[in-house]
């Protein structure tokens, strides 16, 4: 740490940067690691279970000195400490931001307005408990006796976003006479399919919202109850239907017993709640005792961002290297590159995570921020992306950066698979550093004999840049604790960068406005509603519609 980082501002540390930029924008990838043997010992380290190379972007220990004195000068060790006590870093709502609570060992405490939290939170874990080993005994039973085999989760966003990301990615762990299904499109044929050849008595529905009241959401419960309802009876519901959620009228008037809702907290922001009863699908999935190690993982990685310093804590520096390059480089989307089939969905998980957190354009308190905020977050599983995009990311116009994420050992017994995966992960994070030079390319092609015009036909077009940056992040194997932390790794690396741009990463009163006008524009689809106000697009919309029903 300088010793003047505390005591400038983060404007100064920002005009720090900002010089350093011009001369680190020239450096080469390559070039640092022939000068440097021992680049990739300085800049990777373990954690929580987790070991991050980041030794394949644009920095050296100045970058990382000058980056971590903005974060110092920011407060961030203050704010994150502010988290953890529970204070209401949730300014626009008025809210403490405790998912961590939720991962918190059995016997720790966890004091908020006098009260120890995580007394609720060890007794809905008890009732998950309880709940799980029925299903997954068989002892819970539908209403003609057979015991349940398909468990649907009706949610949306991160209730059902976290639920179906777990699942898939702890597959080995799920039991194998319980198959899950997700449901949270409104589109009708999204239910259409995941109803179609489930039986209702042995279906159970996990309706998760902690309202009761989201649009989509309950569509979606109704729409499974009349379909429930065609075959099994009103008194068989309570069988057949549990909740997730905090309103005990609308769920007893739905007609699931109360005793089978599950609630979770306002401190409990939707895309950080699979830690809580959210994730009920995923602790009947793999059992209780998976899911406390999976809560544990988490909690290691709580316990190493909160104690490690700076320099040295993994959150934080995937946070600083990647506002690095969206502030300075200005790369405007970032690559999550999972080379493990079960972690398929881990993108789609991050974009909510990140772009519902962090894609804000005012500070705190209510001014226009004059830098970049979160860039577009996407990807797929490794190595199909090689065949799709990659094109794009070696010899495309844009740098963006990629973090690949794999696991050393696998779930499965096909070691050649797994070998050349690896090889494919290792090899693209090093194609992407080092490209290609034209002399290389034409001294291939003339060991291949290939003749001059030919060469100098295809130089051009066989030439590789390089010099694009990546992280990459190796799991010793995918496990209910190797996932805990790395969910929790993104969440507070999400939270760091809310802290570098100053702005309040736990609220979305964009997600807002679209349900507002949505429920409007609902009612004026009926034939004989009156249109209201609109532009002439919308207007025009909404009356080819009516036409067509």
């Amino acid at each position: 740490m300088s010793k003047h980082s505390q005591d400038t501002s983060p404007a100064d540390q920002l005009s720090a940067l900002a010089t350093h930029y011009e001369q680190a924008q020239h450096w080469q990838l390559s070039t640092l690691f022939d000068s440097d043997s021992k680049r990739f010992d300085r800049f990777s380290f373990e954690a929580a279970g987790l070991f991050l190379d980041f030794s394949k972007n644009h920095i050296n220990d100045q970058t990382i000195s000058l980056l971590t004195d903005w974060a110092r000068a920011c407060q961030l060790e203050e704010q994150r400490d502010a988290m953890f006590r529970g204070e209401a870093i949730n300014t626009t709502e008025g809210r403490a931001v405790l998912h961590t609570a939720l991962r918190l060992p059995s016997n720790a405490k966890c004091i908020v307005d006098g009260k120890d939290i995580n007394q609720d939170i060890q007794s809905v874990l008890a009732r998950i408990d309880t709940f799980s080993a029925a299903i997954r005994s068989g002892s819970w039973q539908g209403y003609s006796g057979k015991r349940i085999t398909d468990i649907v989760n009706i949610g949306i966003g991160g209730s059902d976003l976290g639920p179906a990301m777990t699942c898939a990615a702890l597959r080995p762990f799920v039991q194998t006479d319980l198959r899950f299904h997700f449901l949270s499109n409104v589109d009708g044929h999204d239910i259409d399919a995941k109803l179609n050849g489930l039986q209702p008595e042995t279906t159970l529905f996990i309706i998760a919202s902690k309202t009761f009241t989201t649009q989509e959401t309950m569509l979606n419960a109704h729409a499974a109850r009349d379909w429930f309802l065609q075959n099994g009876s009103l008194s068989s519901l309570a069988q057949h239907f549990v909740a997730v959620s905090t309103n005990a009228k609308a769920v007893a008037a739905f007609g699931i017993d109360t005793n089978n809702m599950f609630p979770f907290w306002d401190w409990v922001g939707g895309r950080y709640s699979i830690w809580s009863a959210i994730g009920l699908p995923l602790a009947i999935a793999i059992g209780m005792q998976h899911f406390r190690e999976f809560l544990a993982g988490a909690h290691a990685m709580d316990k190493h961002f909160q104690q490690a310093p700076l320099e040295r804590n993994m959150p934080v520096i995937l946070a600083l290297i990647a506002t690095w390059y969206r502030q300075f480089f200005q790369t405007s989307s970032q690559l999550i590159a999972p080379y493990h089939q079960d972690l398929q969905l881990f993108p789609t998980y991050l974009q909510q995570l990140e772009m519902e957190s962090n894609g804000k354009r005012v500070t705190r308190d209510g001014k226009a921020i004059n830098s970049p905020t979160a860039p577009i977050i996407w990807g797929s599983a490794g190595t199909n992306g090689q065949h799709a995009y990659f094109q794009l990311l070696h010899q495309g116009t844009d740098a963006i950066p990629v973090d690949f994420i794999t696991a050393l050992k696998p779930s499965h017994t096909h070691h050649q698979q797994h070998q050349a995966l690896l090889a494919n992960c290792f090899a693209q994070s090093e194609a992407l550093m080092r490209g290609k030079s034209e002399e290389e390319v034409r001294i291939d092609m003339q060991a291949q004999q290939q003749p001059e015009e030919k060469i100098s036909a295809l130089l051009a077009h066989k030439h590789f840049a390089g010099n694009r940056p990546s992280n990459t992040l190796l799991l010793e194997k995918l496990t209910p604790t190797s996932l805990g932390a790395l969910i929790a790794l993104y969440e507070h690396k999400v939270f760091v960068q809310g802290v570098l741009w100053d702005i309040n990463s736990f609220d979305q009163w964009g997600v807002e406005l679209g349900k507002i006008l949505a429920n409007r524009i609902l009612s004026e689809l009926e034939p004989q509603a009156e249109i209201g106000k609109h532009d002439s697009s919308t207007s025009g919309l909404i009356a080819k519609a009516r036409q067509a029903s």
